[in-house]
């Protein structure tokens, strides 16, 4: 949970920072996981300055680990930007004050990211920073990919869709207005914890669930905690929910990874037979042929 939260103030909610530049940048540096995934698929490795160190650790990288570890890392503070002197800084919009400070101060532009909460919203930041490495032609590409897997993930029209809870570490649910959310309609599901009036980092205590289980529950702890999370005893109880796990890299950031969050939310749901709903919140009283794996 306290990794969670940590993603969460790191990504932050803002306005992006126009940051108009007249050549292309001798390089990028990188704060912010999510903006890693996406400068990886858009800049060409010479543009990289660094990524942030968050991309090298399997427990908050959003993208290919083994090809962060190739790349330039920093932990974001002044003294390696200033020995960076990168062209660009690419951030969250939980930025230091001191740190904006001493970029304004250097005359090395920052661009601050929020979070998206639609596939629309990250796929303007794919845009964004294609165009501030010079190669909109690639950000248009990874586009197209995202919009595929979307479309390869999206169910028929007669599917009914499936009532589930993402989980986390500690009880913790997404809200409705959050990317993941936003990727589990367009695949096939509706949001429990929505259902229910719970809002971003609220708790869904276990009782809870068992008073009015989901028809399924997305486990997305964090080193074994998923395993942890599917396999409480009171979960036995519920016979006609289903279980999954989901890796919690898959809530945190859109561009790349929606690709791979696509792909396993459509998995989940082609070993899920279609389940009627049989009201309150859950709708967990729908047929189950024992857990998903």
């Amino acid at each position: 949970m306290r990794r969670a939260l940590l993603l969460a103030l790191l990504l932050g909610s803002c306005s992006p920072v126009a940051v108009p530049l007249q050549r292309a940048p001798s390089g990028v540096a990188s704060l912010n996981p999510c903006a890693d995934a996406i400068l990886a698929e858009v800049a060409d490795p010479q543009q990289i300055s660094a990524l942030s160190a968050y991309s090298r650790d399997p427990a908050s990288s959003s993208m290919d680990v083994n090809l962060a570890r190739r790349l330039p890392s920093t932990g974001g503070t002044v003294e390696e930007l200033a020995a960076l002197r990168p062209a660009l800084v690419l951030s969250g919009t939980f930025t230091p004050p001191a740190t904006r400070k001493a970029l304004e101060t250097l005359g090395i532009p920052l661009v601050e990211l929020p979070i998206a909460n639609t596939v629309e919203q990250s796929e303007a930041q794919v845009r964004q920073i294609a165009q501030l490495t010079h190669h909109p032609a690639r950000g248009e590409a990874l586009i197209a990919r995202i919009d595929a897997a979307l479309q390869a993930a999206k169910p028929q029209n007669s599917a009914i869709p499936i009532n589930a809870v993402v989980w986390q570490s500690g009880g913790i649910v997404p809200g409705d207005q959050t990317l993941i959310a936003d990727l589990l309609r367009r695949t096939g599901f509706t949001s429990f914890s929505a259902a229910k009036g719970l809002r971003q980092a609220d708790y869904l205590p276990l009782e809870a669930m068992l008073a009015d289980p989901p028809q399924l529950i997305l486990a997305a702890g964090g080193h074994g905690e998923e395993d942890r999370l599917l396999a409480h005893p009171a979960l036995a109880n519920l016979p006609q929910t289903r279980r999954a796990p989901l890796a919690p890299s898959l809530l945190w950031c859109g561009g790349p990874t929606i690709i791979r969050a696509a792909g396993r939310l459509a998995e989940i749901r082609r070993t899920i037979a279609p389940l009627p709903q049989a009201g309150g919140a859950g709708g967990g009283q729908a047929q189950s042929s024992g857990p998903t794996t």
